[in-house]
Order: structure tokens, then C-alpha cells, then sequence
């Protein structure tokens, strides 16, 4: 089912996604890859205060190419997800209510989804250059020495993604391992 959402996410539209759903995203997210979520890390041992506010926001697993001339960004495809894992669950607890990559998340990014009422998006890997048309504003906020791992706020209308897992903890790659067993 195509479904419409603006971000940040609130609960109750996180909560109306089902395993499966294509979702159209429009509004503000963020992107962090592996270098900038162990900052981030670092700075909540540390006990400092985060460059954004986690709650309901939703972070991009995205480290962008380049920009062409006229436009905010390069290719914008996803990265593989488990990579941030470790992460993951600490940000979920402080609100965190989206996150987009692809590939498998770990047992415990499974708990801290359905514990916080969260999802787990995917886009589509190899097709950076036609999300990226998607983001229509990319601004450096944070960690700007990462170069492509710094933080960014994009404004972003429409972005196609996939429900992989919803709140309910529903796991669309499970549900397909098991549907094409059958088959």
C-alpha cells in the first residue's frame, strides 16, 4: 500500500506502517553514516548534548556524492545499514523514530524498533542518482571535518522507501525468505 508521511514522523504515523508498505517521504531527515554515529556515540558517554534532537527524527544511512552544478546533492544512495547496529538501539531510546538503509538489522535494533514504536525503512541500493532528485535542500549541521559522513539536514519531498520492519517488529525480509521457499 503507498502511504504519505511528513518528518519528523509522529508516533501515531509510524505506528500505521505495515512490513511491505512503499512510503513517500516529505520533509526533514537527516544523514549519518558509521564516523558520525560513533561521534555521536562518543559525545553520549561523554555526557554532551547530540548535534540533533533524535525525537521522531528520521536518519538517512547516506553518504552523498558530490553535487552537480544546480543542485544540492550527488547521488544520495542508501549504505548498509548493519553497519550502524551498534548504535542504532541507544538512539532509538532517545527518541530516534526512523531510520533508512538497507540490507538486515540486527536482533537488537529489532528490540529498540518495536520498543520505541520506530521503523526501518530501505531504498533502493544503486539508485542514488534518482533518489537523490528526491532532496531539493542539503546543509551541513555537524561534523563537517567527516567530509561525506558529516551530518546533514535534507529537505526531501517524496523520497521512496520500503517498510522493512514496522513497530510490530514485522520483518518484510523474513516474510519473503518464507514466501519464496514455498515457491
Amino acid at each position: 500500500m503507498d502511504k504519505y508521511i511528513n518528518a519528523p514522523i509522529s508516533d501515531e504515523d509510524a505506528k500505521s506502517l505495515h512490513s511491505g508498505d512503499y512510503v513517500y517521504i516529505t520533509g526533514t531527515i537527516y544523514t549519518a553514516r558509521d564516523a558520525a554515529h560513533k561521534r555521536m556515540a562518543e559525545a553520549l558517554s561523554a555526557g554532551q548534548p547530540l548535534p540533533i534532537d533524535m525525537k521522531n527524527n528520521i536518519i538517512y544511512y547516506m553518504g552523498p556524492s558530490p553535487a552537480r552544478e544546480g543542485r544540492p546533492i550527488g547521488s544520495a544512495g542508501p549504505t548498509t545499514a548493519s553497519r550502524m547496529d551498534k548504535y542504532a538501539p541507544d538512539l532509538l531510546d532517545l527518541g530516534l523514530k526512523g531510520m533508512i538503509g538497507k540490507g538486515k538489522r540486527s536482533q537488537a535494533v529489532i528490540d529498540g524498533i518495536v520498543r520505541n514504536g520506530a521503523v526501518y525503512f530501505a531504498a533502493v541500493g544503486g539508485a542514488g542518482a534518482i533518489l537523490s532528485k528526491c532532496i531539493k535542500k542539503s546543509t551541513v549541521i555537524a561534523y563537517d571535518d567527516l567530509g561525506t559522513e558529516a551530518i546533514r539536514e535534507l529537505e526531501v519531498e517524496n523520497l521512496p522507501v520500503i517498510v522493512v520492519i514496522d513497530s510490530e517488529g514485522n520483518n518484510l525480509y523474513e516474510t519473503a525468505i518464507k514466501e519464496y521457499s514455498r515457491v
